[in-house]
């Protein structure tokens, strides 16, 4: 019996290590990757069944990795394994298209539950965060990343990674130009006053490891 296909994106490479045998018995794992870059780019090639992602890793986050995955697959399952125990990330993850969300210190039972979730069309949400994540969706309105577009969240990380404006037109295929006018219109909508401020912001809000 042909086992279901498993791509594993991570930054820190002995979680994904220890995913391996977790997920050997029964899932066949075709790759790990350790940003949301190289996620689209293994997703794109390999086909994977499942993703399992985390939500904070370098280059681009995985909420934003998933909006890019979903543009060229809409029926693509990814799975995020998560230290963030804010259920507005649960939530974001849900509205991006997510099949599960997982959280890290959880029984390793509760991934290849969410697994096997996503391979029938069902959503994960752990206990821990399920209610809360259900019970309102006022907190929405008082998240300020979902009021930025999701270009607007890659020069975000990107500039709280360190890297320069030149940098991050070259990554983004982007004039330097273009950068810097994404990077005043983050500052004018968040009421930030310099690029320090848009770091601290970001590093805050889970955008950067």
């Amino acid at each position: 019996m042909t086992r279901p296909r498993v791509l594993l994106a991570d930054d820190h490479r002995m979680v994904a290590e220890g995913l391996k045998g977790l997920l050997a018995e029964e899932f066949e794992l075709v790759g790990i990757v350790e940003d949301g870059r190289a996620m689209v780019a293994a997703a794109s090639k390999l086909r994977p069944d499942l993703i399992v992602a985390d939500i904070s890793m370098p280059q681009m986050n995985g909420l934003d990795a998933l909006a890019h995955l979903k543009r060229d697959n809409p029926v693509v399952r990814v799975v995020f394994l998560t230290m963030h125990r804010d259920a507005a990330y649960a939530r974001r993850a849900l509205e991006a298209g997510a099949s599960g969300f997982v959280l890290k210190h959880s029984a390793p039972a509760e991934l290849v539950l969410a697994l096997r979730a996503a391979l029938q069309g069902r959503t994960f949400i752990t206990p821990d965060l399920a209610a809360e994540v259900f019970r309102t969706a006022k907190e929405k309105d008082n998240d300020p990343l979902a009021a930025l577009t999701p270009r607007q969240r890659e020069v975000l990380q990107l500039l709280a990674e360190g890297k320069s404006a030149k940098e991050i037109a070259a990554a983004l295929d982007l004039s330097a130009r273009t950068v810097e006018f994404h990077k005043y219109t983050l500052m004018d909508a968040l009421g930030m006053e310099n690029s320090a401020e848009l770091i601290r912001f970001a590093v805050k809000h889970g955008l950067v490891p």
